[in-house]
């Protein structure tokens, strides 16, 4: 396997977090970054309120049914969810927590990884 640097694991990690967001729960973000910390992969993702979920955080209980509804499916994505992170770091997911500010749009995912991947070079065939 090719080695990668850590700039292109963010990469693919936005990538298919993304392609998840679109295919998984019905719309993609507008923007995502990563960041991988130690044994931590950091998402942000900006822009991934629905039109009718905009309509929804008007009020304090469609804000918390918004909440509730993204962790739910988040948690009944965590197969899909696991198999990127697998394939993009080559750890395993360790545990997984999320929020999502339905004044902003964005959203946060947190994975804690099952070994340290903050190692990994800046440059390729650097380690």
């Amino acid at each position: 396997m090719t080695e990668r640097t850590k700039g292109q694991i963010e990469s693919q990690i936005s990538e298919a977090l993304i392609k998840f967001e679109k295919e998984y729960m019905g719309r993609g973000p507008k923007e995502a970054k990563t960041y991988i910390m130690e044994d931590m992969v950091f998402v942000r993702l900006k822009g991934v309120l629905t039109p009718a979920e905009e309509q929804l955080t008007k009020t304090a209980e469609g804000a918390n049914l918004i909440k509730r509804t993204r962790v739910e499916l988040l948690e009944r994505g965590r197969g899909l969810l696991d198999k990127i992170i697998l394939e993009s770091t080559e750890c395993h997911i360790k545990s997984l927590h999320t929020d999502i500010s339905t004044k902003t749009g964005e959203r946060i995912i947190v994975f804690i990884l099952d070994q340290e991947k903050e190692q990994v070079s800046s440059e390729p065939g650097k380690s």
